[in-house]
């Protein structure tokens, strides 16, 4: 039955991570209307603070810290435990992007990105999870990507890293399905974010060819990151397993359960400028 209860977020606290911009920010503002308490997670200071700013209620707090540090997550998890008597949910919206092919990128780039996007996700939840189980109810909402479903060209780095944060969190669904925390995955797609043009590039890449392809894939988004934001917290509030963002979302769903092997060919073309790091602009 506990797994089957809604969040009441009134007066409860949600920990979320990358909330000094982008999706983070939004799904904090979401929750504050909503009279969730907040605790903002980022490395970014100022961003923090110009996020909790914005935030309608009281009992909201800001933590900086590096969520690739062991140590620091773990005094984070017992900080934000003292001093928020209730957390019931855990949003993991912190990450970062990289273009580059196989042959542009270096290994220690590829590992700085597998270290944001999947080693940063994995600490803040074991480091919260034992807040998490004093709860009657909670739930932990990982932000994976559509690219943890597909897989494209110029995006290796990303794509593992969100195929890892999927393995991730369906491993530890299964693991809490006798506990009463519930565990979730957000595919979000086409988002207005601005985390393309906020991503790196493998150094090998002419920068001017670099801002072209991340401008052509950020021209094909089409979701506004409110909206976007309003379909996580309902999903966590729901407890929901997997929810689809955006109706780019939704087709690569389809699509590559459809034909996972093959799902690459109709992507390519209205893909082509953004995946394109090779061609200089003429």
């Amino acid at each position: 039955m506990a797994r089957m209860q809604r969040l009441e977020v009134r007066g409860r606290t949600t920990v979320i991570t990358g909330a000094a911009s982008g999706m983070g920010a939004e799904v904090a503002l979401e929750l504050s209307r909503r009279g969730a308490h907040v605790a903002l997670v980022d490395r970014n200071a100022e961003g923090l603070e110009a996020t909790r700013a914005r935030l309608t209620g009281t009992g909201h707090t800001s933590h900086v810290v590096d969520l690739t540090d062991d140590d620091a997550v773990f005094a984070l998890a017992a900080e934000v435990e003292a001093t928020h008597p209730h957390v019931q949910a855990l949003i993991t919206c912190a990450g970062s992007s990289m273009l580059g092919d196989v042959d542009q990128l270096t290994m220690d780039e590829m590992r700085w990105l597998m270290d944001v996007n999947l080693w940063g996700t994995v600490n803040i939840t074991k480091a919260l999870l034992p807040a998490l189980r004093k709860e009657p109810a909670a739930h932990i909402t990982h932000l994976v990507s559509i690219y943890g479903l597909a897989a494209p060209a110029g995006r290796i780095p990303y794509a593992m890293s969100k195929f890892a944060v999927r393995g991730f969190t369906e491993a530890l669904r299964h693991e809490l399905e006798r506990s009463t925390v519930s565990v979730g995955a957000i595919y979000p797609a086409g988002v207005k974010t601005g985390i393309i043009g906020r991503g790196r590039f493998a150094a090998a890449i002419d920068p001017a060819v670099a801002d072209r392809a991340a401008a052509a894939q950020a021209a094909m988004y089409h979701t506004e990151p409110e909206d976007a934001a309003a379909r996580i917290v309902e999903a966590t509030v729901r407890r929901k397993p997997r929810v689809m963002v955006g109706r780019e979302a939704r087709l690569v769903d389809v699509l590559t359960r459809m034909t996972p092997t093959r799902y690459w060919a109709p992507m390519r073309r209205p893909l082509r400028e953004a995946i394109d790091t090779t061609t200089p602009i003429r």
